[in-house]
Parts: C-alpha cells; structure tokens; sequence
C-alpha cells in the first residue's frame, strides 16, 4: 500500500500525493503469462522507461543493479522491469532461449508499455528503453522496429547482431555505453557466447555510427574527457547534433571499462567483468537524457 503524505494548501484545502511505490504485474501475451516490477514515483509521471536485463537475469535484479528508482523518483519517470523468457530477451540475433522458443518480446514489450503509459497518464513520445547486455540489444531492437514508440534508448554493454536489419520508421535518440574491455559483448564486435549458444555482434563505434547516418547528424562529434577518479578507466564522450528532429546521438566510450552499469556496484569480480567506472553515473545520464529528448 502507498503511504500517503497530506498536507494543507491555502484555506484548509487538502491534497493527496501518493509516495514512490513498487507493484508486480503480470502480462498475457502470445499464450504466454509474462510478470514484471514497475516502480511509480511520488507525483504525476512526466514519462515511462523500459527498463531490461541482462541475460540470466531478472527484472528485480536489474532494479537492483542499476538503483533506477532513485533518479525516476527525482525526475518522475514510471520504471518498468520485466522479466525475459527463460531470463533472456530475443533481440535479433536468434541465439537466446526466447528466440528459440520464437518468443515475441516485440510485441510483448511494446503492448506492455502501451498499458503502462495509459494506465499512468503517460503521453506519446515520453516512452523510452534502455537496457543492460542482452538487454541493451534488445533496447537497440526496439528502436530499429518501434521507432513510433520509443523516443530515445540508452544500451548499455549491448550493440547490434550482425546482420540485423534497422531501418527506423522515424529518428530516435540514442545514448550508447560501452566499456573497450568488456569481455562478454567485445567492444570491437565479433563472437558473443549467450545462454542460448553463440551470436555475432557489430562493434560498438559501428553502432553508433549508424544511428547517426540513420538521424542525419551533421558535422563531426564533439568530444569530452571526464575527470579521472582514480579507479583505471577513462570515459570520453561524443556528442553527435544537430540531428534530424532534435534527435542526439551521445556515446560513451570507456577505456578500460568492462560488461558493467557504470556507477553501479561491481556485480562480479573484475576478473570476470572487467572494472566499473566511478567516472558517472549511467543511471543518472541515461534518466536526464530520456527528459531532454521526449517527443511533444
């Protein structure tokens, strides 16, 4: 239950304000009875973040790991985490349990969101996704597919498979992250070893790049070095605009970066995942970018 915070306005008259809450659901599509988290934010919700695992994990654990609900409360965005078929998402590459199980998460994530956003007030144009490793290409799909109704995305440690068509029915704003060691998704592309067996991805430089020829980004990119904190890594950012219909196309290039949610916690050993940036926040840059690119 929401506890309730009331207070007086002007001459004793009363107003209600639900507090940040969490609820479960669960979804029937395609034959299917599919469950998720959503996190709803004090207030009425200026937007809707899709918010996706990666693969062998959970909704809930990619609530936890990336701590999502603390900015969506401070920019008042409703938080969705839903759970992929067998822990994994079919995200174009045909590798993953869901894809073997020819699982529609498309058509799922996209009527799942369209319930959320009536149920919430939220209008066209403020849906966004983003997304960790198989979760990240998946947020890549739905772009590629669904432009019309998600404005921007931000992947995380998740490019494209190779070979995967994109051709946008409309521009999206995209913010990339990914770290030059990450072990899992390389960052130079090639073989990717997933629960469903073995995938090909597009290099991280690459994807960008195409998002940028599909907004018609003019000019170079602008660079920026963050401050070194200390921690071994070095994060450059480049900025691509003006792009088509207000569109920005950013990237996050992390040197000496892993298969990790920056700012988040190191969720296995670096021997493993390689090294979590301190550098920022993902979270924090991925909810303020979703703010300044809705569409009106």
């Amino acid at each position: 239950m929401a506890v309730l915070a009331v207070w007086l306005v002007g001459c004793g008259v009363h107003q209600v304000q639900a507090a940040a809450r969490d609820q479960s659901g669960t979804f029937q599509f395609g034959g299917l009875s599919r469950t998720y988290r959503v996190h709803v934010p004090p207030g009425p919700p200026v937007g809707l973040v899709l918010n996706l695992h990666g693969g062998g994990a959970t909704g809930v654990g990619q609530q936890g790991l990336t701590d999502f609900d603390a900015v969506a409360d401070a920019t008042k965005l409703v938080v969705v985490y839903p759970d992929g078929y067998d822990k994994s998402w079919d995200d174009g590459r045909a590798a993953s349990p869901a894809a073997r199980h020819r699982v529609d998460d498309l058509g799922f994530l996209v009527a799942l969101v369209g319930r959320l956003a009536n149920d919430f007030g939220v209008a066209p144009g403020h849906v966004f996704a983003t997304g960790m490793s198989n979760g990240g290409f998946m947020s890549n799909r739905l772009a590629c597919d669904r432009a019309d109704v998600f404005a921007a995305i931000a992947p995380v440690s998740g490019t494209l498979g190779a070979g995967v068509a994109c051709k946008p029915s409309r521009p999206v704003s995209v913010l990339a992250i990914h770290g030059t060691d990450d072990p899992l998704v390389p960052f130079n592309g090639g073989d990717v070893h997933g629960r469903g067996g073995i995938s090909h991805s597009i290099s991280a430089t690459s994807m960008v790049d195409k998002w940028r020829s599909i907004d018609g980004c003019r000019g170079y990119p602008s660079t920026q070095e963050l401050p070194d904190v200390g921690d071994g890594t070095s994060v450059h950012r480049f900025d691509a605009s003006p792009c088509a219909d207000s569109t920005e196309v950013i990237f996050y290039k992390i040197d000496n970066g892993g298969h990790t949610w920056p700012g988040a916690k190191q969720y296995l050993p670096r021997a493993i995942i390689g090294a979590t940036t301190r550098a920022f926040d993902a979270s924090e840059v991925i909810a303020q970018f979703f703010l300044t690119h809705a569409r009106g």
